[in-house]
């Protein structure tokens, strides 16, 4: 029986560990044909072996979403190979450990530019490929830190706060997606997101499956935690399936419900 998405190539930022090493797991075993794009070679290399030894195709390509050139030069090569682009998983993110007003300069620019400038120069690029091939799929990961705060007590709970920068990097990529969803109607183009919660990966977990902001989550979530990069990779696939078909501009949080949002 043929996979939800047979013949269908699909690029993956970030692809080499977590949530878009899942994501990219499930796509090629549905049937895509994967470009795995991140910085760390080793890891995307790893994935890529992983999916061709089950039988699926996959190319890695060493690439910083934050550089331009390399975004442009990266969609380029997957095209090239797969003679086409029908999915796009903006994924490739992070935070960092500095919390307002103490945070540098380097390291708000540095989240800016893999979050949210790192999601504008891959939609852009893939832009003009899915408008050829007659339309297309994006699903852009956000965070429940685009649409949440936290008070004194949650973040007495942990020692800190998510930094700054991401908070305002992810309320970008939700405005980029409804955006973007607006501007793809006209060439069937549909855009998409995710928000996480509480998803354990490699950069979340701080050790026996406990993610670093737990006692902060635990306080406010409906269902026990935590998540799973999985649990997020099925949204995903879900969004860029004909299952998902009427459906764009929307942002699907992940994240075991939560009952309170400023």
């Amino acid at each position: 029986m043929p996979g939800k998405l047979e013949n269908q190539v699909a690029i993956v930022t970030g692809g080499n560990s977590g949530i878009g090493k899942a994501t990219a797991l499930l796509f090629a075993s549905e049937g895509a044909k994967v470009g795995l794009m991140a910085r760390r070679e080793k890891e995307g290399i790893d994935v890529e072996n992983a999916i061709k030894s089950d039988g699926g195709e996959a190319l890695f390509v060493s690439c910083d979403v934050g550089n331009r050139q390399q975004v442009d030069d990266a969609v380029g090569k997957v095209v090239s190979a797969y003679g086409g682009l029908d999915i796009l998983f903006n994924n490739a993110g992070g935070g960092d450990r500095g919390n307002f007003p103490d945070e540098t300069d380097e390291g708000w620019e540095r989240v800016i530019s893999v979050n949210l400038t790192g999601t504008f120069y891959m939609s852009r690029a893939v832009w003009p490929h899915m408008v050829k091939g007659g339309g297309g799929r994006i699903v852009n990961n956000s965070s429940v830190a685009a649409q949440r705060g936290f008070s004194k007590k949650m973040y007495d709970l942990v020692g800190r706060g998510p930094s700054a920068s991401y908070y305002a990097a992810k309320a970008g990529v939700d405005a980029f997606t409804r955006y973007a969803a607006g501007m793809g109607g006209q060439h069937n183009i549909r855009v998409n997101g995710v928000r996480p919660g509480q998803i354990i990966t490699p950069l979340t977990d701080v050790g026996g499956g406990h993610h670093s902001f737990e006692a902060m989550f635990d306080m406010i979530q409906i269902l026990d935690g935590p998540g799973y990069a999985e649990d997020v990779a099925n949204v995903v696939l879900f969004l860029v399936t004909d299952e998902s078909r009427f459906i764009t501009g929307e942002i699907i949080n992940v994240d075991g419900g939560m009952p309170g949002k400023l």
